[in-house]
């Protein structure tokens, strides 16, 4: 062992020095070398940082390097995440996405262009006019249809949702809802007054009536009956006629 090398090393180290850090690492951790300035120290790391990839060998696990232009990478020609200014595309990072795709400025990928999608148109509408489906002969009808589909950056925009077109009906007369109603309450009070008057006489015309009655009946009580008068006819004595 040289003599610089030391056994009882910190941080994962197999073996170390004083001056170079790691020299090798213990099972199943990757080797990397960190630059201190002019410097380059040897660590021993779980996982490789960011920048590097790695790979594993018999005597060695060791992160390496990815391209300048890579900011994470599966190997050396395989990236995984491209640094600021590059879009990924099947594992490279460039600068301009190829025809036929569009740079996604969010997930800084080179992605499908997405054009815009509606959906069937739907009936046409009744016709109308202000609002109203009566009191006019020309009016409108209308039909629409949604969105199924937006559309990306450089997609084909988004078609109308709406038509309108002119449309002749036959004229119909429309219903006074508030006047109409409004009199059908009158004619309904008007009615339950009636009702009501005509109970009241029909009360008092019984009322009357029986009061009547019973003065008729008080008055056969008090009054004393009168006798017949005689008939004068036969109290009259026959005429002798002889003389």
């Amino acid at each position: 062992v040289h003599p610089n090398v030391s056994q009882g090393c910190q941080g994962g180290c197999a073996t170390c020095s004083d001056y170079n850090g790691c020299l090798s690492c213990k099972p199943r951790l990757f080797f990397v070398l960190e630059r201190i300035g002019m410097k380059q120290i040897g660590v021993c790391l779980s996982s490789c940082p960011s920048g590097y990839y790695g790979t594993r060998y018999p005597d060695i696990n060791k992160c390496a390097k990815c391209k300048a232009d890579c900011d994470t990478c599966f190997t050396r020609n395989f990236c995984t995440k491209c640094k600021s200014g590059f879009y990924l595309y099947s594992g490279k990072c460039l600068e301009k996405c190829p025809d036929g795709l569009e740079a996604n400025n969010h997930t800084m990928e080179c992605t499908s262009i997405v054009h815009c999608e509606a959906s069937e148109w739907s009936p046409w509408s009744p016709c109308t006019k202000k609002g109203k489906t009566c009191g006019f002969k020309r009016g409108n009808e209308v039909r629409v249809r949604e969105i199924v589909q937006h559309p990306s950056a450089r997609g084909n925009p988004c078609p109308a949702t709406s038509e309108s077109r002119k449309c002749i009906v036959q004229r119909k007369r429309c219903q006074k809802e508030g006047k109409g109603k409004k009199n059908r309450e009158e004619k309904r009070k008007k009615s339950n007054k009636d009702e009501s008057k005509e109970t009241r006489q029909e009360s008092k015309g019984r009322a009357a009536r029986r009061q009547n009655r019973e003065q008729r009946e008080n008055n056969n009580k008090t009054q004393p009956k009168k006798r017949k008068a005689p008939n004068k006819e036969q109290n009259l004595a026959p005429i002798d006629t002889a003389h």
